[in-house]
């Protein structure tokens, strides 16, 4: 680290001499890491630009229509360039998908009727899918349970992979699995994220036994990380955030769904209405930010992974245990540590809120968050609100207090970001 930063961070953050020997070794061990990651980031920005020279992207499709939104140029095309990244038949990328949640909650209940049954084989999923499904405990209104649709899931094996031969096993004896769901990112279990390549068997023994099930993978945080999407490895059916990887820390709301066109056409119905499908939905003017949003996306989503690489090996060398090391392949952005203490992790994502470029001075605290059946915490000084993509940390209070960590426009704000949490914890 040159001096005059050392400077500033020793006197404007209080980081003392410790913590900067820690980020010192960090830096150096993390080097061979982000020089491959920087390939990877020069294959998905050539995909992406390539995307947008073949649909021949023009000022004229950055559109600012109103009422019904017939005909909006800007926005069939995205679909069109979302299709052409993702190398499926057709693509819904739209600004009234209000979160990620939503748009996998549209792909689920346009493709699963009554007495149909859905398979999640990465054991629960993400909390924010219990109310969906009808697994929360609640009144489930609104619920797939409450329109006639079956939940089964299939728990990790002792390794934390997906267990196959018993997925095909159940598979074999439910006739009624008309969905299996496909959690690529960790959500807030203590796992490594599924790799495509781990992926891949497990769509490819689901179409041995019936071709037509339909394999969803939750796609939020994994776009751009490597150089393949689950749906080059047959997926049928995607979905994702636009305030996490793919909307490059630019697109200020809106979610997207990918994969065969009936699959998504059935999604259509649900954002909309059967009948109207995509055909309808005026853009409000943000076309031009879901294009640069997208055209800056392999660059942001590297910047966010090198932030956790970085996360992982310093918490670790600070005595935390991480998950994934820093030196283990990745598939999302999202860095877990544990503390096995709530005041640390309270401190963690305090000092995440303190080192944010927007809020600051906000001292964020345990809440009761529309969704999640613990308390949550939830540090993200964004400028665009609850975007992932940018430096975020956030954990439900429930033990062993795991902390986790996702985003980064720059590198250079994430590293800053993570020393300030670490000296929180040890300067305390």
């Amino acid at each position: 680290m040159l001096n005059i930063t050392k400077e500033f961070l020793l006197k404007q953050y209080k980081i003392n001499d410790n913590i900067l020997s820690l980020y010192d070794q960090a830096i150096e061990d993390v080097k061979k890491q982000f020089e491959e990651l920087d390939t990877i980031r020069e294959y998905n920005q050539l995909k992406v630009l390539n995307a947008l020279q073949e649909e021949r992207i023009s000022d004229m499709h950055f559109t600012n229509s109103s009422g019904y939104g017939y005909g909006d140029v800007g926005r069939d095309a995205l679909d069109k360039v979302y299709a052409r990244i993702f190398n499926t038949e057709s693509a819904l990328v739209r600004p009234h998908f209000v979160n990620g949640t939503h748009a996998i909650g549209a792909a689920l209940f346009g493709n699963l009727r009554p007495k149909d049954t859905m398979l999640s084989v990465c054991g629960t999923p993400y909390d924010t899918l219990h109310n969906i499904i009808g697994i929360s405990g609640n009144e489930n209104i609104g619920s797939l349970k409450e329109y006639g649709i079956n939940y089964k899931q299939i728990e990790l094996d002792e390794n934390k992979k997906v267990n196959i031969e018993l997925m095909k096993k159940i598979l074999q004896e439910d006739e009624t699995i008309k969905l299996v769901h496909i959690q690529r990112s960790t959500g807030y279990g203590w796992r490594n994220s599924l790799l495509v390549e781990d992926i891949e068997p497990i769509i490819n023994a689901v179409k041995n036994i019936n071709k037509d099930i339909i394999c969803f993978v939750d796609n939020c945080y994994g776009e751009f990380i490597e150089t393949i999407e689950p749906t080059d490895v047959g997926a049928d059916l995607i979905a994702g955030s636009l305030i996490k990887n793919i909307g490059g820390g630019i697109a200020p709301t809106g979610g997207y769904i990918a994969g065969k066109e009936k699959y998504v056409t059935q999604a259509s119905y649900r954002l909309t209405i059967p009948g109207i499908g995509g055909e309808c939905g005026s853009t409000f003017g943000v076309m031009r930010s879901f294009y640069q949003g997208l055209f800056f996306a392999p660059h942001v989503s590297i910047e966010a992974v090198k932030g956790a690489i970085f996360c992982s090996r310093i918490m670790e060398l600070a005595g935390f245990e991480v998950l994934p090391k820093y030196n283990e392949k990745r598939s999302d952005i999202i860095q877990a540590v544990k503390f096995n203490d709530k005041g640390k992790l309270i401190k963690f994502c305090k000092g995440i809120q303190a080192g944010s470029p927007v809020d600051s001075f906000v001292e964020c605290e345990p809440w009761d968050m529309p969704g999640y059946n613990d308390q949550v915490i939830m540090a993200a000084g964004a400028f665009i609100q609850g975007s992932s993509i940018e430096l975020s940390a956030d954990a439900p209070i429930r033990e062993p207090y795991i902390a986790y960590l996702q985003g980064g426009l720059t590198f250079d704000h994430a590293k800053i970001g993570i020393l300030i949490s670490l000296s929180k914890i040890m300067n305390s």
